[in-house]
C-alpha cells in the first residue's frame, strides 16, 4: 500500500506541473460575481460561497492560495480559504462608505494560483433605516410682535436624514396649539418647513410659545428627530399699572431705627420690556413727610428716613404713584396709611424740689429730708413710675397726694457714730416693656450730737513703775476716745482727788490735754509696793459727758539695798565676831553660821556667801547658800590657834551689791572651850533675843503690808479666783537668810520671783533665771496685770 500511495503522490505532482506550465505559458482566467448584504451587519457574516460559485475545488484554495488582492482600504471583507466563503471582516457603514443616495458598490479583485485565475466580485452594500432625522441645531429662537396678523410664516432650515430612499425624510408634525401650524415645501432635493400664524397672539396672555417640530422618515419602523421652537411675543405698551392694594395700613412702632423698611408697595404693569419698568415717587407734597420716610423708586420700598416719635404725630398718609416707562407712560396711584404705635421710650424724671444735706443724728423718725418729683413724658402705662431706695438705710419715700410727688424722710433713729454719710440713690421705674429706669443720689450728712461720753481701751490700767524713778517725769499716758466728732470729742484729762492724808495721788499731776502723768516724786519699792488713782476724762460737748479710769500702780524693784549682816556683830556695831573651838573637832563640825538680810527682792534679794580671805583653805569651808561655816579636817599640833575669815556676802542684781563679815576662830583645849563656852551662850542669848525682835517687827509689817496689798488686789479682780496651785521641780532649804517673793503676770503665765529662801509651793521654772518661778492661772487676763505678796 505504501508504495502505491507514492506512486499517487508522484501523480499529483506530474499533473501540477504540467497544469502550472499550461498556466504559465498560457493567459490568466477571469470571472465576476456579485453579491449584495445589507449595512451593519455582523464581523463574519457569510456574503457568499465564492468557490462555489467560480466552480473551484475547495481543497486546493489553500495550496493555490486563494486571496484578495485589492478592493476597499479598510479590508471590510475576507476569504476563508478552508470553504470558499468570503465573509464580513469589519462593521460597513453604507452613509460613511457611500456618500448620497444611489447604490453602493464594493469591487473586490481576487487572485488565485496554479493556475493563475483573477475574478472581480461585486459586493452592493443595501441601506437599512439606521440613522433618525436631525435639525442643524436643537433650538430656534423666534421673535413675533403681538400686533402680527394671521397668515404671516416663517420658514426653517430642513432636517437632514443619512439614509435613503424610503428610509429618508417623509414628514413634518408640528406640537398641537391655536396659533401656529406647519407646512411643507418640496423641491427637487429637500422638503422645506414653514411655521404659519394662522390666529393672532396677545402676549399678556400669552408671552412665549414653546413648540416641536418632528421631521419623520419612511423607514420601518419610522425614526424621527426634533427641533425646539421658542416663539417670544413682542410687547406694547397697551396697559397701565395696576398697585396690588388700593390702600396699605401699616402699624410701626415709634423710634424704630432709621433705614427700617415700613412697607412695600407693589404695582405691576402686565406689559413686557420698558413698558412693564415701574418708577415710584410721591404723589403728595408734604415736606414733613419727606424728613421722616423715603420712597425707593425701583423697589416701592417706603424707608424710615428720620425720627419717628408718636408724641409729634400718631398717623402718617402717603400717596404714592406707579409710572411706567412706555411711549407715552401710563400711570396708577394708591394711599398707604402708617399708624404710630406708641413704645415705653421716654426714661423717668426726677426733680429734687429741696433737699437737707446736714440731719442732726437726733433726728426723729418721720423727719423731712427732701421732696422730690418724678415725671414720664410716655402715656398710659408706659407713664406710671414706682420709685424705690436703695436697702439697708433709715430712710423712706412717703407718696404725696398728688400723683409722682414723694417725701423723703427718716424711718429709724439715725447714729453718726454707726454712720455718718449716706448716698441715698432713688430709682424710678415706669410700667413699659421693657421697664425704663432713671437714678439720682443724694447725699446725707449726719451731724454730731454729743451722746456719747469716753471710753477707755482698758479699765482698769496695769502700771509697773521702777523704783527710784525721777521725779518729774512722765509715767504713763491715759488715752481715752470719743465716738462723737469734733467739739464733742474734745477730751480733758483729770486725776480724781478723794483728800485723804495717805493719798498718794497727791504726788501726781495730768496733762489735761494729752493725758500724760507725771510723779512729783520718787517711789521707794521698800516704803510703797502698790497705790490706785483715778483718772476722769471729760468731753467739750454741751452737755459734757465724762467717764473714769482705775490705775493700779505697781512699784517694781531696784538692786539698791546693800546686804545687811545680821551675824556677827560687835558691840560696836561691826560685822565682826570670835569663835572658839575645841582642837580636838572633828571633820564637818559647825563652826558658826553667817547670817545676812537684803531688804530687795528676787535676785536682788537672793544673798550669796564666799570666802574673801582665809588663813588656811585646808581648814574651813563656807556654804555659798547657807552661810554655814565648818571644819574641812581636824585639827593638828601644827595648826594655829587663831585663824581669820572675811566672808563675802553679795546679792545678785544686775549690779550686785556686797557686804562683809569677820569671823575669828580660836582653837582652844577642850577644857577651856567649855567654859568660854557657858559665857558665850550667856551672851549669844542676849544677842538673839535682841535680833528674835527685830525679826519679829520686821516679819509683822512686812505680813501687814502683804494682807493690805490682797485686799487691794482682790477688789481690784472682782472677786477673780486665783488657782496657785503648782508643781515643784526642787525644794531647796535655805537656812538664816530672809527673803522676799513677788508675783507677776506675763501674757498668760504669771511668775515669782524669790530670794535666798524659797517659800514651800515655789516652783524653778528650768530654762529661765535660776529664781523665777511660774505659778500656773486657768483664767486669762489682761498683759500687764501684777499681783504682789511679801513673806519671810
Amino acid at each position: 500500500m505504501e508504495a502505491g500511495g507514492q506512486r499517487r503522490r508522484w501523480e499529483y505532482c506530474w499533473i501540477s506541473l504540467c497544469i502550472y506550465f499550461l498556466l504559465g505559458i498560457g493567459q490568466p482566467v477571469s470571472a465576476q460575481i456579485r453579491y449584495s448584504i445589507p449595512e451593519e451587519v455582523k464581523e463574519g457574516t457569510a456574503v457568499g460561497n465564492i468557490a462555489k460559485d467560480l466552480g473551484l475545488e475547495v481543497s486546493s484554495l489553500v495550496v493555490r492560495q486563494f486571496r484578495i488582492v485589492s478592493g476597499s482600504k479598510e479590508e471590510l471583507f475576507q476569504i476563508n480559504q478552508e470553504n470558499g466563503v468570503l465573509y464580513v471582516h469589519k462593521k460597513i457603514d453604507r452613509e460613511s462608505l457611500c456618500a448620497g443616495s444611489g447604490v453602493c458598490m464594493v469591487n473586490l479583485k481576487t487572485v488565485i494560483e496554479n493556475p493563475l485565475e483573477i475574478h472581480y466580485i461585486e459586493v452592493e452594500i443595501t441601506d437599512i433605516n439606521d440613522h433618525s432625522p436631525s435639525f442643524a441645531e436643537n433650538e430656534n429662537q423666534l421673535r413675533i410682535s403681538e400686533y402680527t396678523l394671521p397668515g404671516a410664516d416663517y420658514q426653517f432650515q430642513a432636517a437632514k436624514d443619512p439614509d435613503s430612499g424610503t428610509n429618508s425624510i417623509r414628514s413634518y408634525k408640528l406640537s398641537p396649539n391655536d396659533h401656529f401650524e406647519i407646512r411643507v415645501r418640496e423641491n427637487d432635493e429637500d422638503k422645506k418647513p414653514f411655521l404659519v400664524l394662522k390666529k393672532a397672539v396677545d402676549r399678556e396672555i400669552t408671552n412665549t410659545y414653546n413648540l416641536i417640530l418632528t421631521a419623520v422618515d419612511g423607514g420601518n419602523p419610522p425614526r424621527s428627530g426634533t427641533l425646539n421652537i421658542t416663539i417670544t411675543i413682542i410687547d406694547i405698551n397697551d396697559n397701565r399699572p395696576v398697585f396690588s392694594r388700593e390702600t396699605y395700613s401699616v402699624i410701626l412702632q415709634e423710634n424704630s431705627a432709621v433705614g427700617t423698611v415700613v412697607v412695600r408697595v407693589n404695582a405691576t404693569d402686565i406689559d413686557d420690556g420698558p413698558n412693564s419698568e415701574i418708577e415710584y415717587r410721591f404723589a403728595t407734597l408734604n415736606g414733613k413727610l419727606h424728613e421722616v420716610f423715603e420712597l425707593d423708586q425701583v423697589t416701592g420700598e417706603i424707608r424710615i428716613k428720620g425720627r419717628v416719635d408718636f408724641e409729634e404725630s400718631e398717623v402718617y398718609k402717603l400717596d404714592i404713584q406707579a409710572s411706567d416707562k412706555g411711549h407715552p407712560p401710563l400711570s396708577a396711584n394708591c394711599r398707604v396709611v402708617i399708624k404710630i404705635i406708641d413704645v415705653n421710650d421716654n426714661r423717668p424724671e426726677i426733680e429734687i424740689t429741696s433737699h437737707s444735706k446736714n440731719i442732726p443724728e437726733d433726728s426723729k423718725p418721720g423727719t423731712v429730708i427732701s421732696l422730690i418729683s418724678v415725671t414720664d413724658k410716655d402715656a398710659g402705662i408706659n407713664g406710671k413710675v414706682i420709685c424705690q431706695l436703695n436697702k439697708n438705710i433709715p430712710f423712706e419715700l412717703k407718696p404725696s397726694f398728688k400723683d409722682n410727688m414723694y417725701s423723703l424722710v427718716t424711718k429709724d433713729r439715725l447714729d453718726r457714730e454707726t454712720s455718718s454719710h449716706y448716698d441715698i440713690t432713688i430709682t424710678a421705674s415706669d410700667l413699659g416693656q421693657p421697664s425704663l429706669t432713671a437714678s439720682t443720689t443724694i447725699n446725707v450728712q449726719i451731724s454730731d450730737v454729743n451722746d456719747n461720753a469716753p471710753e477707755f481701751l482698758i479699765n482698769p490700767l496695769n502700771l509697773y513703775l521702777m523704783e527710784n524713778n525721777a521725779a518729774g517725769s512722765g509715767i504713763i499716758s491715759v488715752r481715752a476716745f470719743d465716738r462723737d466728732t469734733d467739739e464733742n470729742a474734745v477730751i480733758s484729762y483729770h486725776i480724781i482727788r478723794d483728800g485723804k492724808q495717805n493719798d498718794l495721788s497727791s504726788f501726781l499731776n495730768i496733762n489735761s490735754e494729752t493725758g500724760i502723768v507725771y510723779s512729783l516724786r520718787s517711789f521707794d519699792f521698800e516704803t510703797v509696793k502698790t497705790f490706785q488713782f483715778h483718772v476722769l476724762a471729760t468731753d467739750s460737748g454741751t452737755p459734757s459727758l465724762s467717764s473714769n479710769v482705775t490705775v493700779n500702780v505697781f512699784i517694781l524693784d531696784q538692786n539698791d539695798n546693800v546686804p545687811v549682816i545680821l551675824y556677827p556683830v560687835s558691840a560696836n556695831g561691826s560685822a565682826e565676831g570670835v569663835e572658839e573651838i575645841p582642837r580636838n573637832v572633828n571633820a564637818g563640825h559647825l563652826v558658826t553660821k553667817v547670817r545676812a538680810y537684803d531688804a530687795d527682792i528676787g535676785y536682788n534679794g537672793w544673798l550669796l556667801f564666799s570666802l574673801q580671805e582665809v588663813s588656811d583653805h585646808s581648814l574651813f569651808g563656807l556654804d555659798r547658800y547657807t552661810g554655814q561655816i565648818r571644819t574641812l579636817r581636824s585639827f593638828t599640833e601644827t595648826d594655829e590657834a587663831q585663824h581669820k575669815l572675811i566672808i563675802l556676802v553679795k546679792d545678785n542684781g544686775n549690779v550686785s551689791l556686797s557686804a562683809t563679815a569677820t569671823v575669828i576662830v580660836k582653837v582652844v583645849e577642850p577644857k577651856e572651850a567649855f567654859a568660854a563656852s557657858d559665857v558665850k551662850n550667856a551672851v549669844k542669848d542676849d544677842e538673839e533675843n535682841n535680833v528674835t525682835v527685830y525679826l519679829i517687827i520686821t516679819l509683822g509689817s512686812v505680813s501687814v503690808l502683804f494682807v493690805i496689798s490682797i485686799i487691794v488686789l482682790t477688789v481690784m479682780q472682782c472677786s477673780k479666783s486665783t488657782d496657785c496651785s503648782s508643781k515643784y521641780l526642787q525644794d531647796t532649804n535655805y537656812d538664816g537668810t530672809l527673803c522676799h517673793s513677788i508675783q507677776y503676770r506675763s501674757g498668760d503665765k504669771r511668775y515669782m520671783l524669790v530670794g535666798p529662801r524659797m517659800s514651800i509651793g515655789s516652783t524653778i521654772v528650768p530654762g529661765s533665771n535660776g529664781n523665777t518661778l511660774v505659778i500656773p492661772d486657768r483664767r486669762r487676763r489682761d498683759s500687764g496685770e501684777v499681783r504682789i505678796a511679801d513673806s519671810f
